[in-house]
């Protein structure tokens, strides 16, 4: 019965982390093709590229004005995108360190940890770095989300660790 449980308790973590893995790949992926990706929510906002980014209102203002300043930005110094790049590659590095936690979560428990304290550093970072560059509060609140929302699976894995730890210790009393 409790090698039972303990099997649900490991496939249950293991798709918990799947999930935070294919997170943070997709966060990464879409680090890369950034003016391709604002071209597109231009055109879904019927954003008008000929017009300033003055001409528009609400978030149309805004993805008007980064759109244009990373075209302007890549035509003059297209080695700046090699900065974002750089930033994809740090989610698929941190995304590979957690296939150890799926591989045997019990004994790298300690990623679990270490991706909680990173998802809580992101809520500061995103309001310190994002009021000094300029960055609207909503939009920074967005980027806030991307640490709740990595929190939850690892929080939820963390959970069913400890449960499971449970289980070993009751096995080892028996």
């Amino acid at each position: 019965m409790a090698t039972d449980a303990k099997e649900i308790l490991l496939r249950r973590i293991r798709l918990w982390v799947m999930v935070f893995i294919l997170g943070l790949i997709a966060s990464g992926a879409t680090a890369i093709p950034l003016e391709w990706e604002l071209n597109l929510v231009a055109r879904a906002l019927s954003i008008d590229p000929q017009m300033n980014d003055r001409a528009h209102s609400g978030v149309a203002t805004w993805i008007a004005k980064v759109r244009g300043a990373l075209r302007d930005t890549y035509a003059k110094y297209p080695f700046i995108a090699y900065g974002t790049d750089w930033l994809a590659f740090g989610h698929f590095a941190i995304a590979i360190s957690f296939v150890g936690a799926y591989r045997d979560p019990v004994r790298n428990a300690w990623l679990f940890s270490f991706g909680i304290i990173a998802c809580w550093l992101v809520i500061p970072f995103a309001l310190i770095f994002g009021a000094l560059r300029g960055i609207p509060f909503l939009w920074r609140l967005i980027d806030c989300s991307f640490g709740i929302f990595g929190l939850v699976p690892l929080w939820i894995c963390r959970r069913y660790l400890k449960e499971l730890s449970s289980l070993r210790v009751e096995q080892k009393v028996k």
